[in-house]
């Protein structure tokens, strides 16, 4: 890999063809999750390696090479978001009550079913879920990448969980195992993803 890299540093076309297909699917699913059909995830794909490929000469070679090319795509998807839609502002979460999560396990939950209900949530919810619940950003930081408060923040994550949680409600959970391709297509940890969704913190 650190090859390919040193490749892409000198602009070989061949070895940035190499670290395309090597990340494609893991940075598409990123995408996928950040976006509301497949043609806004392709375009954030195509713009997201344009910026790999810009600033790989930045990324530090003693560091893993996947948490970068993260970042970079993930920083693509919020500039899209920003250049399409703005926040609406909403009251701070500490007025909502407490819809509580119950006991239900969604161990048969398939990734790619979790990926579609990710995906219906409004872009505002969307954004902040997969910031915090999955990418593992604070309410501070979401604020500042998104030039919101942090009490939207919270209140953007509350409201999607409520929706969440009523999805999967209403979910047929009789579904196959997932393959190790689909899990690592995904892009997220199916099960922190889920503690996330019925969690209240």
């Amino acid at each position: 890999m650190q090859s390919i890299i040193n490749g892409c540093i000198k602009k070989d076309r061949s070895s940035q063809y190499l670290l395309y297909k090597e990340f494609y699917s893991y940075c598409l699913a990123i995408c996928r999750r950040y976006s509301l059909n497949d043609d806004d995830a392709a375009e954030v794909l195509n713009d997201g390696f344009l910026k790999v490929f810009t600033y790989i000469g930045k990324y530090d070679l003693t560091k893993p090479f996947k948490p970068w090319i993260a970042r970079i795509i993930t920083n693509t998807a919020i500039d899209h978001y920003r250049m399409n839609l703005k926040f609406s502002d909403h009251d701070d979460v500490s007025e909502h009550e407490d819809i509580g999560h119950g006991a239900a396990i969604y161990d048969h939950l398939a990734y790619k079913d979790l990926l579609i209900l990710i995906q219906t949530l409004s872009p505002a919810y969307r954004t902040v879920f997969n910031l915090y619940a999955i990418d593992g950003y604070s309410h501070e930081e979401i604020a500042g990448l998104l030039k919101i408060s942090a009490g939207t923040s919270k209140s953007n994550l509350f409201k999607a969980r409520q929706h969440l949680r009523e999805k999967l409600k209403v979910l047929n959970m009789n579904q196959p195992p997932d393959s190790q391709q689909e899990k690592e297509n995904l892009g997220v940890n199916k099960e922190m993803a889920i503690k996330q969704i019925n969690t209240d913190e």
